[in-house]
């Protein structure tokens, strides 16, 4: 029923207002009596409890960051299914995200080209939400995603991704720290270890107790994942998620006009698969078995997720089929696991 919704009604939206709107019910369905209905159909089987991160779990699969900015559906989230919920990427400072049109469809791959710059409302407003959110929703695993603030200077991304976690870090689950979105200017560069060892060893001071993972592009060389993966359990970090979205548009079966009018961005979605498992592999061998590795990419059904726990990954994530595959989604993955594994994570 709902892929032949969104052919038929939903993709004649514009995609950043499709989003706002599916937001919007997301958020609905997380206040009661909504949620109540809403849990008793998509609750995930307690066979599915995974624990990582000193953390339970009720699922492996989660929703991705970039989807919920600023905290404001987690409810919703859980109530569909997802077994954590991962915010933002928040900045310690507001910022509107770069000029619109900023997020494309690309239908015949499944795929989605975004380039937002990290829209949000800040930290300070989330950590206010989150609050009120520790308070309503206890038992909801909730990660938060930090990036750098677009005005801040390269050179000072370190004080800025602390201000962020000073301020997030008691109101999360777990910190992550991006670093490998394409579209901050300068972004990226970060991730040279030689850059990211300090940076990370800066976050994780100021997390206290929070577990701290770094998110990673799926552009670099295997040789740098690696290199990046043993600093991170050097420098003890809890886990790696693997990955972020790529710049590459190799082997799209878009309209190649469609797909250059997109412009720059970041991919995610169906075309992602393969790449995603060599990094999760990657990471994997490089790291001890009880390390934390959130594979991320190319996700869509429980094929997949069986797929990435059997190739090493702790946990899952996915955001891009959601567009595809509608608010059951996760019913659906969770409904398949429980089908086809003998799960044996907790």
């Amino acid at each position: 029923m709902y892929p032949l919704l969104f052919r038929a009604v939903l993709s004649r939206f514009d995609p950043e207002f499709a989003h706002h709107a599916g937001m919007a019910v997301i958020r609905v369905l997380g206040v009661p009596p909504f949620s109540t209905v809403t849990r008793s159909l998509t609750r995930p089987d307690p066979s599915l409890q995974v624990k990582a991160l000193g953390l339970t779990f009720p699922s492996p699969f989660g929703i991705a960051a970039g989807f919920d900015k600023n905290a404001v559906g987690v409810r919703g989230f859980a109530a569909l299914g997802f077994g954590h919920v991962e915010v933002g990427t928040i900045t310690a400072i507001p910022q509107d995200g770069n000029p619109k049109p900023r997020l494309f469809r690309l239908v015949p791959d499944r795929a989605v080209i975004n380039r937002m710059g990290f829209n949000n409302k800040g930290a300070d407003a989330a950590a206010r939400r989150l609050s009120r959110l520790r308070r309503g929703a206890p038992n909801t695993v909730i990660g938060v995603n930090i990036g750098k603030s677009r005005v801040v200077d390269v050179e000072d991304a370190t004080a800025d991704y602390v201000a962020s976690a000073s301020r997030l870090a008691p109101l999360a689950d777990y910190l992550a720290v991006n670093v490998s979105s394409p579209n901050t200017p300068g972004l990226r560069g970060l991730q040279a270890v030689e850059t990211l060892a300090p940076l990370l060893r800066a976050v994780r001071d100021a997390s206290g107790t929070t577990p701290l993972l770094v998110k990673i592009a799926p552009d670099l060389p295997d040789e740098e994942i690696t290199a990046i993966a043993q600093m991170a359990v050097a420098e003890g970090l809890a886990g790696i998620i693997a990955h972020n979205t790529t710049i590459s548009r190799d082997g799209l079966r878009t309209d190649p006009a469609i797909v250059a009018a997109a412009g720059a961005g970041g991919l995610s979605g169906a075309p992602l698969k393969e790449r995603s498992l060599q990094v999760l592999r990657v990471v994997r061998a490089a790291v001890p078995a009880d390390f934390c590795v959130i594979a991320v990419g190319g996700v869509e059904t429980a094929s997949d997720v069986e797929e990435r726990l059997a190739a090493g990954a702790t946990l899952v994530q996915g955001y891009t089929a959601f567009l595809y595959r509608g608010p059951l989604w996760a019913r659906q993955i969770n409904r398949g696991l429980r089908n086809r594994l003998p799960l044996s994570q907790g």
